[in-house]
């Protein structure tokens, strides 16, 4: 496993090492101490979540407020995805920017999103299976969103938007106050 620092802090794209034999194959996906090492926090991860998305779903721009910020570790074990984050650390240095990435079961990488990202993807193959780990446990009270067309974060979602796929929920979020 090979850990890539991006020009967000704390945020990692994780390559894996995948050993394949005549029985299949084998791919560690998450090594802690690892991680640990690099951003210099602990980890707890304490929930998985997955989810299964079809063609042009989009989900997000979610985070949740304190204290029950998430860290997030995204893998595709089916499937092609856009995957984004956004920075909302008022302290960072790429406050308000956007991350996005590719992430499938092709290409055999994962993506560590710390506390502080709001969070969001694209399905871009027929369907996805998207596996998540957290480190809080989810609160609905204090869930929110950015809308997927922030003016101002103007993401390249790279499909036209009447064809994608979203709920109300994520159709009413406001843009972000930056």
């Amino acid at each position: 496993m090979k850990l890539i620092k991006t020009k967000f802090k704390d945020l990692i794209i994780i390559q894996h090492s995948v050993f394949l034999d005549n029985r299949g194959s084998f791919k560690e996906v998450f090594k802690k101490e690892k991680l640990e090492a690099l951003i210099n926090k602990k980890i707890d991860f304490c929930q998985q979540n997955s989810v299964i998305s079809n063609l042009n779903v989009l989900r997000g721009l979610h985070f949740q407020k304190e204290p029950y910020a998430q860290s997030k570790l995204v893998t595709v074990e089916k499937g092609e995805i856009l995957d984004v984050a956004v920075d909302m650390r008022n302290d960072s240095l790429t406050y308000g920017k956007y991350f996005s990435y590719i992430l499938s079961s092709e290409n055999h990488e994962s993506l560590f999103i710390p506390k502080g990202f709001a969070h969001g993807y694209l399905t871009l193959s027929k369907t996805a299976v998207i596996n998540y780990l957290v480190d809080n446990y989810y609160n609905k009270s204090k869930e929110e969103g950015i809308s997927f067309k922030d003016e101002f974060l103007n993401i390249d979602w790279g499909v036209e938007e009447s064809k994608l796929i979203y709920s109300q929920k994520d159709k009413n979020f406001k843009n972000f106050n930056w």
